[in-house]
């Protein structure tokens, strides 16, 4: 997972995978590594192979560990996938719960978000892009991904009409406004960061923040990426 001092140049230097890791408590069993090696080959074999390709079989051959040993822990590659997805959906949320939750200068605290954000899709772009392949053909995987697409529009829309009660943001359909930006977000993060070479994450951060403020608070706040807003 990221840690809140990484840094873009942090990134630019590590292996692009999500490293899974058991959950802090006081005894970390045998199984508790045993799941987070599994995860982790899968982040691992989407990195360097298409999705179409990950079975059961292909991914513990990339470990030490037998083919009984997945079933053990997921019933299915789809369950695999919608935990590694449920994963990476509190790690985005972490990120966006600055601008979501956060009281001040929502423009400042929308750039905050995004980098943020940026990081972890630069990260986990070619995961990104796997479930995003896998779901305009597999109807679990669609529902998947709906739904996690769905949890941000929810959140979203959520502080739009927070924010506009406030008198921050226009008065208008905040719904679709919301559905649209965020899957401006999906389609930039895959494109940009699904597969090698990946583009620099700083101009697509910047990019994409500027749609959202221009959009939501006012072109005059792309620049300095501040606003003397107020959020309570």
């Amino acid at each position: 997972m990221l840690l809140k001092s990484d840094t873009m140049s942090d990134i630019k230097r590590r292996p692009s995978q999500l490293r899974v890791v058991p959950e802090p408590k006081a005894k970390i069993t045998k199984a508790d590594r045993t799941r987070a090696v599994i995860l982790n080959a899968a982040l691992e074999f989407i990195w360097s192979h298409p999705f179409r390709d990950l079975s059961v079989n292909s991914l513990m051959a990339s470990t030490e560990l037998s083919r009984a040993a997945f079933y053990q822990y997921f019933k299915d590659i789809h369950h695999l996938m919608e935990t590694l997805l449920q994963m990476l959906a509190e790690e985005i949320f972490a990120s966006a719960n600055i601008w979501l939750e956060g009281v001040g200068d929502p423009v400042a605290l929308l750039n905050e978000a995004f980098e943020g954000l940026t990081r972890s899709c630069y990260r986990h772009g070619p995961f990104l892009r796997a479930v995003s392949d896998a779901s305009t053909t597999d109807e679990r995987f669609e529902q998947s991904w709906k739904q996690f697409l769905s949890a941000f529009d929810d959140s979203g829309d959520a502080r739009l009409k927070a924010d506009q009660a406030q008198g921050l943001i226009a008065t208008f359909d905040s719904r679709p406004v919301i559905f649209a930006l965020n899957r401006v977000n999906a389609s930039t993060f895959i494109d940009a960061f699904g597969q090698r070479p990946r583009q620099q994450p700083k101009p697509i951060q910047k990019a994409l923040a500027r749609i959202w403020i221009s959009t939501l608070y006012g072109a005059e706040y792309t620049e300095k990426g501040s606003s003397n807003l107020i959020r309570k």
